[in-house]
């Protein structure tokens, strides 16, 4: 290995280990692109990743292999989520590897070709972010919103009103799939009315994301026969989801990933506690027993 510092020897071997991930990354993205320009592009991208790791061995000495479970993994990730979420999650990474690169030109001179390189992949791939689930992204936001909203509420009032988790669920399950019809009509039609391009998949975007929250949300009423805990267990299903899908937005989009999460779970968590209080009120007004 080259006669460098400790900390030089260990960020080389982790130049090495990141550039050859991500070679195998693009190679499996270059496979799932539909765009032969994007395959292209991706394709050339993992080619310089490769070169990239050649070099980083060349001056380490030693051989490195693929992190695979991290290839597959990220791989399987971006058949889930679209690979425009894949891509931008590549872009963080190797925007922090970067750092590494800029403490590693006084020792290795070919840090600075590498750095000039990953700038210009980042513009490439900047130009060429598209897929058909980020650009329907509205549409599975407006649909889970409001499945997250509405079924989070409805299911605090009904679980203090029946206090009965057969019951609960079976009211949630009908309220939220006339919703998710609902929602999935009105969306198609206010697109209708826009002329907007992409009205029927748009409305199946909605209408898919509010009906698999909802069955997420009621799974819990299906499982346990504790009305309290079926609920503790549906509220903090819903913000692993707020969660979840915040964060798909905050590398996808950019956006700052706190106040959205705080402002999303907030608004379902109120919702809810306000029909909690909703179902007790009504229940003891109308002093009905079930």
């Amino acid at each position: 290995m080259t006669d460098v510092s400790p900390r030089t020897r260990r960020m080389l071997l982790r130049a090495q280990r990141n550039e050859i991930n991500a070679h195998h990354v693009y190679r499996r993205l270059a496979r799932m692109a539909r765009s032969a320009t994007n395959r292209e592009v991706l394709e050339r991208i993992a080619a310089d990743e490769l070169r990239h790791a050649r070099m980083w061995r060349d001056r380490s000495g030693l051989e490195v292999k693929p992190d695979w479970l991290l290839v597959y993994g990220f791989a399987a990730l971006v058949r889930v989520l679209g690979i425009t979420f894949g891509i931008k999650l590549l872009e963080i990474a190797e925007a922090r590897a970067q750092i590494d690169y800029d403490a590693l030109v006084a020792a290795v001179p070919e840090a600075r070709e590498v750095l000039t390189e990953e700038a210009d992949h980042e513009k490439v791939l900047f130009e060429m972010l598209d897929d058909s689930v980020l650009a329907n992204v509205g549409s599975i936001v407006l649909g889970l919103n409001d499945a997250l909203v509405e079924l989070t509420g409805a299911l605090a009032g009904l679980s203090f009103a029946f206090q009965n988790t057969q019951l609960v669920a079976l009211s949630g399950l009908v309220t939220g799939i006339a919703a998710s019809f609902s929602m999935a009509a009105s969306e198609y039609l206010s697109r209708r009315a826009e002329d907007a391009a992409g009205a029927g998949k748009s409305a199946l975007f909605t209408g898919v994301a509010y009906i698999v929250t909802v069955a997420v949300l009621v799974a819990p009423f299906l499982i346990v026969d504790d009305h309290r805990v079926a609920l503790a267990a549906t509220l903090t299903v819903a913000v692993l989801i707020v969660a979840v899908f915040t964060f798909y937005l905050s590398v996808a989009r950019g956006l700052p990933f706190r106040r959205r999460f705080l402002e999303m779970a907030g608004i379902s968590l109120g919702v809810a506690a306000v029909s909690f209080g909703i179902g007790i009120g009504i229940k003891h007004l109308l002093g009905v027993e079930i």
